[in-house]
């Protein structure tokens, strides 16, 4: 689950981590009043979306201006009349793609004289199952693009959770960074409460960028971008409450209901799988034989009637759906609860575009059978390179 910027500096700010002050809103009319919370003359007024690059993004409506997601204000005036352009515009950034996603709220931001940019971010490195520090004196700038163009200005390192954080590991920061004396010192107190507060919520992404050092030589995480362990959220209902819907594609809202892995991509052939891995390959063929899919969806290993068929009709909602190709290979899982599933899901909303089925494992013939007789135009598959091809083809042709 991703939060929007000003919620990860309220969190940032209950471990000490120094932010700027700053006011969250949701109508222009609220603008006058949040700046006047703020030191001033200086503000700065960004979009929050669940995206990057907000700053190098551009709106679509011509009555946003041609200034960014992420501007900066010389007055309370400048402040109202930017919220006034940005606040229900689409913004397009590299992360959003072409679509670009709506501006709900903003966040005012007292303004800082920066003297130096940094980057520091942490995540979770599943190689070796410890929380990782990746630092560089490269800041505001996609992390992206400096590994590519001059990598060795990134420093990386893991955190034994035996010990977890420990003086060293301020001190690794402090030298990438290219910190001394007490900026040394706030680099190694900034380090001990990002990782508390990672390991307090379970995160799994923690990105400050850019991290800077004010011209008071003061350091202050000027952004900050967070991700969290889904299966975790139970344990923290403060996190859980700050979900923002209106960010995530309503198909992925609606999967997460009946705990299916849903991920919705750019093509046009629906996918239904059981297995991430067997999902990952489904779409690989599909793409092998000229088509792409339009979703990662696993249904899981021990799903029911009705979970199956929340998931075809999540599939079915799909637009941009032109063909569907439900994939089944049967361990724990039975080929007929999925054929009874998918026939349910069909009866219900209709079918109106080609539906290659392949069932193979446990309870495969009844599994096919269901299918035979439903009396439903499905198209049969006897494996997986049979399936893709009919499916492509079938897309193709309609």
């Amino acid at each position: 689950m991703n939060i929007h910027e000003y919620q990860a500096k309220a969190i940032l700010k209950g471990f000490g981590v120094p932010v700027l002050p700053g006011v969250a809103i949701t109508e222009a009319s609220q603008a006058a009043a949040a700046a006047a919370q703020l030191e001033g003359p200086i503000y700065v007024v960004k979009s929050q979306i669940h995206a990057g690059g907000r700053g190098k993004g551009k709106f679509k409506e011509a009555e946003a201006g041609s200034a960014g997601g992420v501007r900066l204000a010389r007055s309370t005036e400048e402040v109202v009349a930017f919220a006034g352009q940005m606040l229900g515009r689409t913004l397009v950034t590299i992360q959003t793609g072409p679509v670009g996603k709506q501006v709900n709220r903003l966040y005012i931001e007292a303004g800082s004289a920066i003297e130096k940019e940094f980057y520091l971010s942490m995540l979770v490195d599943r190689t070796n199952g410890r929380i990782a520090f990746v630092a560089s004196t490269e800041g505001g700038m996609e992390i992206e693009e400096v590994a590519h163009k001059t990598p060795e200005k990134i420093v990386t390192f893991s955190v034994d959770p035996a010990t977890g954080i420990m003086p060293h590991h301020g001190r690794a920061v402090a030298k990438a960074l290219n910190l001394t004396g007490d900026q040394a010192k706030q680099a190694g107190q900034l380090v001990s409460s990002l990782y508390a507060a990672f390991v307090a919520k379970d995160m799994t992404m923690l990105e400050i960028n850019p991290l800077i050092l004010s011209k008071d030589g003061q350091l202050r995480c000027l952004d900050a971008k967070m991700s969290f362990d889904s299966n975790a959220l139970f344990k923290h209902p403060d996190v859980a409450a700050l979900r923002d819907e209106s960010e995530e594609d309503p198909k992925e809202i609606e999967a997460s209901k009946y705990d299916l892995s849903y991920v919705a991509l750019d093509g046009n052939i629906g996918c239904m799988v059981n297995g991430a891995g067997l999902a990952m390959a489904t779409m690989d063929i599909i793409k092998l034989y000229g088509a792409e899919p339009a979703n990662f969806l696993d249904v899981g290993g021990g799903a029911t009637k009705e979970r199956v068929a929340a998931a075809f009709k999540i599939i079915t909602a799909d637009e941009n759906v032109k063909g569907i190709l439900v994939n089944i290979f049967g361990g724990i899982m039975k080929c007929d609860v999925i054929a009874e599933g998918v026939i349910a899901a069909v009866k219900e909303v209709g079918l109106e575009v080609p539906l290659v089925v392949r069932l193979e494992g446990t309870n495969v013939d009844l599994g096919k059978d269901i299918v035979a007789k439903s009396g439903l135009d499905v198209i049969a598959a006897d494996d997986l390179d049979d399936a893709a091809q009919k499916i492509v083809a079938a897309v193709k042709k309609a």
